[in-house]
């Protein structure tokens, strides 16, 4: 059901992440019919990246959800690995099924896998319901996050 995102699955991930109110908001509800260069050169550079995953999920033969995950080293924490989650997205239509559940299992595995200590994520503040998702995975709201556009 999981596996790595490949070039072919770019136009469904892009279809998946305009999929939603705060995208939209954004200026990014619209997928165009042909993928940008810059868009492909994002792919290429994640796909190329050793300490990034493109994440889908497929059922059926379509992408129903996607996220990526960030590896990064740090010296804080011992020298501990980190694993950052973004990106997550689950098909309007499948939400509430489990799917995201799943996603986010898979995802700690991975961080396991690659001996993260630590997993970390944002969510916008209006996403209200990803919150209480997040929180019943055992994600704690630790952190103050800021952001400013360039």
């Amino acid at each position: 059901m999981f596996r790595s995102a490949t070039r072919s699955d770019v136009p469904a991930i892009l279809a998946l992440l305009a999929d939603d109110d705060i995208s939209r908001a954004r200026g990014f509800g619209v997928v165009p019919e042909e993928v940008d260069a810059a868009t492909w050169a994002a792919f290429e550079a994640i796909d190329a990246d050793p300490h990034n995953e493109l994440i889908v999920a497929e059922q059926d033969g379509e992408i129903v959800a996607t996220c990526q995950l960030t590896f990064t080293p740090g010296l804080s924490r011992g020298g501990s690995w980190r694993m950052t989650v973004e990106a997550v997205r689950v098909s309007a239509e499948r939400r509430g099924g489990g799917i995201g559940r799943k996603l986010m299992a898979y995802a700690m595995d991975r961080a396991r896998e690659r001996n993260c200590r630590i997993v970390q994520l944002t969510t916008d503040k209006r996403r209200t319901e990803a919150h209480r998702f997040y929180e019943s995975l055992g994600f704690t709201a630790s952190h103050e996050g800021m952001k400013k556009v360039l």
